[in-house]
């Protein structure tokens, strides 16, 4: 999908939370890429964990980049991106589970178990989405 696609779906008197994942810059290529936008009533907010630290020292990273920019197809240059695909997403009021996930990504600075730990092939981007989804079955993601 384009960056225009992107924000005609987003709804600004609603809730909602974005899986959207790209390829991953070179030299590692053939990865994958996971991350999460949320909607809170028109407040964009893009929540990923990158291989390097934030200032706080945490590998969870708000707003590295804008909501739905795939990463640099090279690290570094910031000039080719990769497309980005939307996995799923889940849209709703205030009383809704789309308004519970989005409290849950806003808080896992403080309670994703491994914010400060970051592993290639272990707590990575892809097990902070799997552990942002995991109570919420109605997205019906598969994580690649």
């Amino acid at each position: 999908m384009t960056e225009t696609e992107f924000k005609n779906l987003i709804k600004p008197e609603k809730y909602q939370v974005f899986i959207l994942d790209s390829s991953t810059s070179l030299p590692l290529f053939s990865a994958i890429h996971p991350w999460v936008v949320i909607n809170e009533k028109g407040n964009l907010y893009r929540y990923e964990i990158r291989y390097y630290l934030n200032q706080d020292k945490s590998y969870l990273h708000i707003n590295a980049q804008p909501p739905f920019q795939g990463l640099p197809s090279v690290n570094g240059i910031n000039k080719f991106f990769h497309k980005v695909k939307l996995l799923g997403f889940l849209e709703g009021d205030e009383n809704s589970r789309a308004n519970e996930l989005l409290g849950k990504i806003k808080k896992s600075n403080e309670t994703y178990p491994y914010a400060k730990k970051y592993s290639f092939l272990g707590a990575n981007c892809a097990t902070y989405v799997a552990w942002v989804i995991k109570d919420f079955p109605e997205l019906k993601i598969k994580l690649p």
